[in-house]
This record gives C-alpha cells, structure tokens and sequence, in this order.
C-alpha cells in the first residue's frame, strides 16, 4: 500500500554510518527527516547532504534528528562523506542508513515491493525514484513527503520552513497561508468556531472572508 500523510511511518532496523538503528527507537521523542539518495557520489545529492549538513544545528533547534539514506554499503557512505567535506565545506555529522538490500526504499514506496536483487550493480538511473523526504512527527506519524526528480536539488530551506509551520499548528489551532515564514500572521483553522476563537484569540483577527481568520502567529 502506498503511504500517506497521517500514516504511521513503518519502523526498520538498519546499518548506518554511526551504528545499527531501530529507526522509531532512533527518533525518540522528538521530530525526525528521512531523506534518502538513489545512489552515493551522485553530483545532485552531494550538494544536498552538504547544505543539510551546514544547517544541521537550526534543525537540532527544533528538536528533529536528520538521518540520510543511500542504497550502497557503509564504507561507500563513509567515503561519500569525505567528498562531502571536500567539496561543500561541510562535514556530515548525521547518519546515513545503508539500504544495500532495498529493504528501507521497498518500505517506505520508493522501490516496488517486487523488485529484485540488492545494490550491486544498481546505477542511479535505476533507483531515481529513491529520492524522497519524509518527515516524521514524535507520534511516528508522516507529517510530510516529497519527491524530487534526479535533476532538480532539494530547497532543504522550504522543508525548514514547512517543520515551523508544522511543529506551530501542531500547538495551536492555526494553519499558514502561502508562502508564510515564521513571525508572519496565520490564519484561525476552519475547525474552530467563531465562539470558540474568540476564547483563543481574544484580540480578534481580520476577516476579508468569513472563512478567512487573520491573526498574529502565537506565541
């Protein structure tokens, strides 16, 4: 079955770059990002873990671990991850799961369950479609996915931007219109009645449209 928002992200256990893992254990009680790669010393990908690298510590911030995943064994990851630093100026100090017998990529839908074989042999071209993100809440649930073609770098800036946006609502009974940064307005969820909003936001809010409640973002 394909995975959806809201479901519960499927648990594994992996070899990575730091250790086996149990990925719901590994989590914890805070946020986590899986973000995986179809193949190591890719151009695209090599940029990508460099810049989550760089800005590891806003997501450490925000209580949420990064984890990468690649489908080639640990030593290729850890050979990878001396390119990384040589090329990005950035040195990875997250995981990254070694998926060499596709397990991870077939359960979280980014392979067909069917496919054969593990890694050897596999090109990037053969595993584009791993190449996804999945963010996942300290319910263990999907709170986010998104996936990238081979040719096109991740905006890693816009996923910082959706873990705001997703870690505030989560709080308060808010949704952010397009576009929206942190410290901008927000608007009232559609689920809270006026009566109730009042209670919520007893300074008031502006409404071009009923259904459309502009408040200050909560504290």
């Amino acid at each position: 079955m394909a995975l959806r928002i809201n479901d519960t992200a499927p648990d594994f256990q992996a070899q990575t770059t730091q250790g086996p893992i149990r990925f719901h254990e590994w989590i914890g009680d805070g946020w986590a990002i899986l973000f995986s790669h179809p193949k190591d010393f890719t151009p695209v990908c090599t940029t990508e873990l460099g810049y989550m690298a760089r800005i590891e510590p806003e997501f450490t911030k925000r209580n949420t671990k990064l984890i990468g995943l690649s489908v080639d064994p640990v030593d290729n990851h850890s050979r990878w991850v001396e390119d990384i630093e040589a090329t990005q100026d950035a040195r990875v100090g997250y995981p990254m799961i070694a998926d060499t017998d596709l397990a991870v990529a077939k359960l979280y839908n980014m392979l067909p369950a069917d496919e054969p074989g593990g890694s050897d042999g596999r090109t990037a071209a053969t595993n584009q479609t791993v190449r996804s993100v999945f963010v996942v809440g300290p319910d263990k649930k999907i709170k986010l996915m998104m996936t990238y073609p081979m040719t096109t770098g991740r905006n890693f800036d816009e996923i910082l931007r959706a873990l705001d946006s997703m870690q505030m609502t989560a709080k308060h009974r808010v949704a952010t219109p397009a576009n929206w940064k942190h410290g901008e307005d927000v608007i009232i969820a559609g689920s809270v009645s006026d009566e109730e909003a009042r209670k919520l936001f007893p300074e008031g809010w502006r409404a071009p449209r009923p259904y459309l409640r502009i408040v200050r973002q909560p504290r």
